[in-house]
This record gives C-alpha cells, sequence and structure tokens, in this order.
C-alpha cells in the first residue's frame, strides 16, 4: 500500500541570493495577496554613524508605501524592543547633520516602496527576524493597529496638514531664534578674525601662539581680499615706469594718438549738432 504523501508547510526561514531573508506581510488577516519583504544584517564598513550600529541594525527592502516608521516600529517590535526606524528612498549614508527643520521648512516625501534601516536594542533581536519563517506573514492592520489607506488616507494627511497658529507661531519664533544665534556667533567670530589680522602702523601682524592642540584658522575670505589688494599695491610699487628711453617716447606717442582720437570724435558730434539744428539764420 503506497503512503500518503502530505505537504507540510515548512518552519524555515527563506534565504535568497545576496544575503537577504526572505519575510511576507500581509495588510489584513483577510488578505489573500502577500507581500515580500527583503531583509538582511546592517554590515556596512563605511558607515561611520552611531545611530546605526552594525550588530543591532536590520536593513529591509521593498517596504510598501502604507507602513509608515510608527507601523514598522509596531510590526517588528514582535522581534524585540526597537530603539528607532529610518524609511528612506535609496539605501546610503544616514542623513545630514544640521539644524532640525520642521516640516513647513522641508520638501514632499516621495510616495512609493522605499528601503528601511531599524535598530533594535538588543543584538539578538535581529536574529530573531531573520529566523521567522517565510511562511508565516506578518499582518499590517489589525483591530489594535488601524493602517488608513487609498482616500481615507490622503483626508488623514490633508487634515494634518493644517497647525494651530499659536503652535506654528510657535515653530517660527524658535526658528527665528536659532537663526539669530547663528548670525551673531558668526558676526562675532568675524569680528574675532578682523582683530587677529589687523595691521599696526608699520604693517605688521601680530601672530600668537593658540592653546596646545588646536589646529590652524583657516584663511577667511575678507582675510585672503586684503592679502590680494596689498600684493597689487606692492606690485605697482615696484614697477618703474618710463625709465627707458623707448618706454617713454611710446607713450607719448599714445598719448598723441589718443588727443587725435578724441579730436575726430568732437568733430563728429559738432557736425552731427549743426545737422540737427533747425534754425538756420543764414
Amino acid at each position: 500500500m503506497a503512503t500518503s504523501k502530505k505537504k507540510h508547510a515548512s518552519s524555515q526561514p527563506c534565504i535568497i541570493p545576496g544575503g537577504f531573508t526572505e519575510l511576507s506581510l500581509r495588510f489584513s488577516s483577510d488578505s489573500v495577496s502577500e507581500h515580500k519583504l527583503y531583509l538582511k544584517e546592517h554590515k556596512v564598513r563605511a558607515e561611520k554613524s552611531s545611530h546605526r550600529p552594525l550588530d543591532r541594525t536590520l536593513f529591509v527592502l521593498n517596504m510598501p508605501p502604507y507602513c509608515s516608521e510608527g507601523v514598522v516600529k509596531e510590526l517588528f517590535s514582535q522581534f524585540g524592543c526597537v530603539q528607532s526606524v529610518e524609511l528612506r528612498d535609496h539605501p546610503g549614508s544616514s542623513k545630514e547633520s544640521g539644524p532640525k527643520l520642521s516640516r513647513f521648512f522641508k520638501t514632499a516625501d516621495k510616495q512609493g516602496f522605499k528601503v528601511g534601516y531599524i535598530v533594535f536594542q538588543n543584538p539578538s533581536s535581529v536574529s530573531a527576524a531573520k529566523s521567522h519563517p517565510h511562511d508565516v506573514p506578518l499582518v499590517v492592520c489589525t483591530e489594535q493597529r488601524q493602517v488608513r489607506t487609498g482616500a481615507q488616507k490622503w483626508i488623514q494627511q490633508y487634515t494634518e496638514s493644517f497647525s494651530h497658529p499659536e503652535k506654528l507661531q510657535q515653530i517660527v519664533d524658535s526658528f527665528m531664534e536659532g537663526y539669530d544665534k547663528r548670525k551673531e556667533e558668526e558676526a562675532d567670530k568675524q569680528r574675532e578674525e578682523a582683530e587677529q589680522q589687523q595691521e599696526d602702523e608699520e604693517g605688521w601682524v601680530k601672530v600668537t601662539r593658540g592653546p596646545k592642540g588646536t589646529k590652524g584658522r583657516p584663511h577667511s575670505e575678507a582675510a585672503n581680499k586684503r592679502t590680494l589688494q596689498k600684493e597689487i599695491r606692492k606690485k605697482k610699487r615696484k614697477e618703474l615706469l618710463n625709465f627707458y628711453t623707448w618706454q617713454h617716447r611710446n607713450t607719448q606717442k599714445e598719448h598723441i594718438a589718443d588727443l587725435r582720437k578724441k579730436f575726430e570724435e568732437d568733430k563728429q558730434k559738432i557736425a552731427l549738432l549743426r545737422a540737427q539744428r533747425q534754425f538756420r539764420p543764414y
């Protein structure tokens, strides 16, 4: 009697070429179709940022548009405590450091599939996410976590785009305070550079030694311009005009040629004025 063959679902993770692990994603429990995520441990030697540790960061590809950073954080929290989530249009280095801008000064985010960097608090959470069975999908929209899509999502985004006037005024005031502070610091720095590079009566510049371990101060644009003008004046003083006889003769010839040219131009102007004169008594 032939033995009956039963198909059993494999509970092992699916690893594809490139070292990526396949993870199934389902929008809701009633959905039939599944979406595939491809994840691997983030190991980039050139990565120097401290908020993407190599042993606790998970790199995820093919992140759907309906998954925001908050949804992704709740979705992957079943593997361990999630420290931070970053979604980008293309894989690459971290966001540029600088003053944090509000959403009013940022460009609109592109809508589409993204790549994600998920940072866990423990390295074991990365291994737990990679070892999750590929035939057990993660459900995005549940009763506890409602995710809006389509027209409902657009209406929500439109409603959230309006800000209360008082809150908007606070954002503007804080931005202007930071801007004024940066401008004052730049003005103080330029004033200190001008004082340090100021010449005395004899044309000398006092050079002092800074604290130990400090780097050399780079030249500012104003200092470079003053140095260039000083070199031009020095070069003009060194030039000897009409030192030789032929130089004096050429100078006289150029002067006479200029006078003749001016005389001809004046004659043409006088002839034009006479031709335009309407009253002719003779």
